[in-house]
């Protein structure tokens, strides 16, 4: 007796999913938002669906031109809307697997230090140093995505690397460094025990919270020891923290009665806190609570 049908895979179904994770990697590191990056995806599927592959020679650096020039419309838009932002802007968190931490450069580039950095580059820049410093691709192929010469963005890259240099956060800390931090934070943090938040945070810490005008949050950056710890014990009284990892680097997951209300992402240097991003805003944690971790 004949089995079913055997149905022949359809190539650009075929190149998309295999190249899809790449796309949403790109899609976020310039949009700095899960949603955004997910529906550039959607609009870069419906374009390439209409394409006919038979004058495609790269179907990977054709999608990710596609893609990139979504993402540069969609990123325009989202700087005239951060404009209004009320209180500081964090990226929008995003739940990411084990092996992303693993992958040092990429973790550093999603990480919510790097893409506040990155915030401070126009959009043309911020996607040529998207694609040539985290993924490494050709001159030529990123003017075809940029619509520019090769050797604009050379001069392209060139600025945007200084710039970022400048800018960046201290070198990528590995995973094996921060977990012991992690705990004691964690603890000081389920405890409101101040002397325990002293001990556990950098004497120059910084504390960003977004809030979107939607939540109570802080409309300017909290810096310092005595200041951050004296908030933290506030904010945090009779919450619960659950450990996980946002943007390849550790964070917490801040829960009242159960319900999610701040995704917590930690940076610690040397054993101690450094940076903390707390996302309050409701919009920007709708997606935590039931999206699957991104892989690399």
């Amino acid at each position: 007796m004949a089995g079913p049908p055997q149905t022949t895979p359809d190539p650009a179904t075929e190149a998309f999913v295999a190249h899809r994770n790449l796309l949403f990697t790109v899609a976020y590191e310039m949009l700095g938002s899960a949603a955004d990056a997910e529906d550039v995806l959607q609009e870069t599927w419906l374009r390439w669906v209409g394409v006919d592959l038979d004058t495609v020679q790269n179907r990977r650096a054709y999608l990710v031109r596609i893609a990139t020039r979504q993402a540069l419309t969609r990123l325009r838009t989202l700087d005239r809307r951060k404009e209004t932002y009320v209180g500081p802007w964090l990226p929008e968190p995003l739940l990411t697997a084990p092996d992303v931490a693993e992958d040092v450069e990429l973790a550093d580039s999603v990480s919510m230090a790097m893409l506040l950095v990155l915030e401070t580059l126009a959009p043309t820049e911020r996607a040529v140093f998207v694609l040539r410093e985290v993924f490494d691709l050709g001159y030529e192929e990123i003017a075809e995505a940029v619509d520019k010469s090769p050797a604009a963005v050379r001069q392209i890259a060139h600025r945007a690397r200084a710039h970022v240099a400048a800018r960046r956060p201290r070198g990528a800390v590995s995973p094996a460094e921060t977990r012991g931090a992690l705990k004691a934070f964690q603890r000081a943090v389920e405890t409101g025990d101040l002397q325990s938040l002293l001990d556990a945070l950098a004497p120059d810490v910084v504390f960003l919270t977004d809030g979107g005008g939607v939540v109570r949050a802080a409309l300017e950056p909290i810096v310092g020891v005595a200041a951050v710890a004296g908030l933290l014990g506030r904010i945090t009284a009779g919450l619960s923290a659950e450990p996980t990892q946002v943007n390849g680097a550790p964070a917490l997951l801040l829960r009242a009665g159960g319900e999610l209300i701040a995704v917590l992402a930690v940076r610690i240097d040397d054993g101690l806190v450094t940076g903390l991003y707390a996302v309050r805003n409701p919009e920007k944690l709708s997606r935590v609570g039931r999206e699957t971790p991104v892989s690399r």
